[in-house]
């Protein structure tokens, strides 16, 4: 490539360029909305709810550490690790092991579905509070709505 050759496809490459910002986006759906998120208040219920009977469903099934306790609370895998332990079998200990990280990983799922599930809820009652503050404040006094052309005053 000469010089000049370079030169001139700088100049071009400078005058296409604009001032304007321009976003990337992708391209919308065939028949979807233009919208990139759309979120509704039935979604959010959905989601809400599958991570409480999630949460309810973990807690009943998946506790190793307390299933078949004894009198002092120990579950019988612990049981298990103690008399392996007692006996010298070095499965005593992992199985100790295992039991704890298995219960640590589920508190912390457990936790995670919580967190999801009142998040949600949050959410939820938290939009609605705000679009009922949206809508009294551009009421008139006396509670109609204001027309569009003095909402517009706002936005300038």
């Amino acid at each position: 490539m000469a010089w000049d050759e370079w030169e001139r496809l700088k100049s071009d490459a400078a005058g296409r360029q604009s001032t304007e910002m321009r976003l990337n986006q992708a391209p919308g759906a065939p028949g979807g909305s233009e919208s990139d998120l759309v979120v509704n208040q039935d979604d959010l219920g959905a989601v809400g709810h599958d991570a409480f009977v999630l949460h309810r469903d973990l807690g009943k099934q998946v506790d190793i550490a307390g299933a078949g306790a004894d009198k002092s609370g120990s579950g019988s895998s612990m049981q298990a690790a103690a008399s392996l332990k007692i006996h010298n079998f070095a499965l005593g200990s992992a199985l100790e092991t295992t039991v704890s990280t298995w219960t640590s990983q589920q508190k912390s799922l457990l936790q995670a579905c919580a967190h999801i599930s009142n998040h949600l809820d949050y959410s939820k009652a938290s939009h609605a509070k705000d679009d009922a503050a949206i809508e009294a404040s551009i009421r008139g006094r006396d509670g109609t709505a204001l027309p569009v052309s003095r909402l517009d005053t706002y936005f300038k």
